[in-house]
């Protein structure tokens, strides 16, 4: 299925507690944030721009022929740079706008594809995300897996960093539960933090007063339920590549990198 026409937006800061510069960091001899870009222009979008706070991720992707914008210093939320991103770039309000992370260096192009078709087929969302079935419990415990619950149209219904959903027969209560015996349709799914948007809908979206619920789980996604508007989910069978966050993440998609490019 050929995907509508969409734009991908790459939020970078340079800001990090835990990794210092992380957009700039070298991978491959690149910087990280043209490596997100490289994925995303794989994709087919129609335009590609990083939106960040540092003119010196503007320069570094200037340098790499990479689309950037330099963006107010100061914003509440990645959803916040984007939307100013989005009027600064005068995209009309039925555009569907592709929110790629700039730390995941080994996205799937076809996943953002997909979102993107995703959101075009359900005219009733102002979004659409992906998520992927878990495989180990300890993931399902882990409250740095944001885990989704989804309608029978594959539209999420909550989004929560707990287990969720719980299976009320569930022979064990911890970690070590198999979840290759969870009732079927229920296995749990992790989501995956890649949206797209309709332009509209971005440009209003930081009008929105926070939601007390996203504000108790801190995941800005649950705000736009609270308001009542709908969040289309595309399933993908596996996790997609590992982001960034660490040192020790740099090192393992450094490694990783290096043995894909080394293949070709």
């Amino acid at each position: 299925m050929t995907p509508p026409p969409f734009h991908v937006l790459i939020p970078a800061r340079r800001a990090s507690t835990r990794l210092p510069d992380k957009p700039l960091a070298d991978i491959g001899g690149a910087p990280m944030v043209v490596r997100v870009a490289e994925r995303a222009r794989a994709s087919g979008a129609l335009s590609c721009t990083v939106a960040t706070d540092d003119q010196a991720i503007v320069d570094a992707c200037t340098r790499a022929g990479v689309d950037a914008l330099l963006t107010r210093p100061v914003h509440p939320s990645g959803s916040d740079r984007l939307a100013e991103a989005v009027a600064r770039l005068g995209l009309p309000d039925d555009a569907i706008v592709v929110n790629v992370q700039g730390d995941e260096p080994l996205i799937d192009p076809a996943l953002l594809q997909a979102v993107a078709q995703r959101l075009h087929a359900r005219p009733d969302c102002v979004m659409a995300t992906a998520a992927h079935p878990l495989a180990d419990a300890t993931e399902l415990f882990n409250p740095n897996v944001v885990k989704v619950v989804l309608d029978a149209r594959d539209t999420a219904l909550l989004f929560s960093r707990a287990p969720i959903p719980w299976w009320r027969d569930a022979p064990r209560h911890d970690a070590t539960l198999d979840l290759s015996g969870w009732p079927v349709g229920l296995r749990p799914l992790r989501h995956i933090g890649l949206y797209a948007y309709r332009a509209g809908f971005l440009r209003a979206f930081p009008t929105l007063p926070p939601a007390p619920l996203e504000q108790c789980e801190s995941l800005e996604q649950l705000r736009v339920l609270w308001h009542g508007q709908r969040i289309a989910v595309h399933i993908t069978p596996e996790a997609p590549g590992p982001g960034v966050d660490t040192p020790d993440d740099l090192a393992r998609v450094r490694a990783l990198w290096a043995v894909r490019h080394a293949a070709r």
